[in-house]
């Protein structure tokens, strides 16, 4: 499936399951208290965020300063914008996959497979030199007018 597809697909079931667990809730324990767990999942995870992005920062500054790559710090950056993006948008839903994303083990899972599995394959097959075609001659030239 094409990664336009994928979110396309994202953006039109995800607001029906909030709207659907926004109502379901709401009907549970009322609507102010439902607004009410909105706002505060939205605060505690914008106080989590900033935890969690100044730990991820420090580290980031200390491979630097070591010498090393910070390959999982820049990989876990982009991971704590969505997940803080998530958390602050309302809803339940996205709640539960911004904490998910703020959670350190959770969110080094998720930066190791993209590591491992997405940017070290396309490196591989960036490398990977075409075959030369039968009949084709592989060569340099040089006009000399």
């Amino acid at each position: 499936m094409n990664p336009v597809q994928i979110v396309f697909l994202v953006f039109l079931i995800v607001p029906f399951i909030e709207i659907y667990l926004l109502l379901q809730i709401g009907g549970i324990v009322g609507v102010f208290p439902t607004i009410a767990l909105v706002v505060l999942t939205a605060i505690i995870g914008v106080g989590l965020l900033r935890q969690q992005g100044m730990a991820t920062w420090q580290r980031f500054q200390d491979n630097l300063q070591k010498g090393e790559i910070p390959a999982y710090e820049m990989v876990e950056g982009p991971i704590l914008l969505v997940g803080g993006a998530l958390l602050l948008t309302p809803g339940f839903f996205t709640d539960v996959i911004g904490f998910a994303c703020l959670i350190p083990p959770v969110r080094k899972k998720i930066a190791q497979y993209i590591i491992e599995k997405r940017l070290v394959q396309a490196e591989a097959t960036s490398q990977q030199k075409p075959k030369a075609q039968p009949g084709v001659i592989e060569g340099e030239f040089k006009r000399e007018d």
